[in-house]
């Protein structure tokens, strides 16, 4: 199947942009198979500047998005908080 074909077809399926899903056709093709990440949502919060700054800086340091920083302590914050044998996602 054509990669332009595929992609579209996986947009569809995933409700991710072509452009995103052409990015997971040529990893796939690169590296073999890869799981589709769940689709996300704006979620907004306010925070103080000083940590909104921190957290900027933090995703530029670890070549991030500030989403993807956000994202990870707050499955590592809720895993760790979560009662045992029920995990916080």
């Amino acid at each position: 199947m054509p990669i332009a074909a595929a992609a579209h077809t996986m947009a569809s399926r995933y409700g991710v942009s072509v452009r995103q899903a052409r990015r997971y056709v040529e990893q796939a093709m690169a590296t073999g198979r890869i799981q589709v990440p769940e689709t996300s949502v704006v979620f907004t919060v306010k925070l103080p500047g000083s940590l909104a700054g921190q957290v900027r800086a933090h995703a530029r340091e670890m070549d991030a998005t500030i989403s993807a920083v956000v994202a990870r302590a707050l499955v590592e914050f809720l895993d760790r908080d979560a009662p045992k044998g029920r995990a916080g996602r």
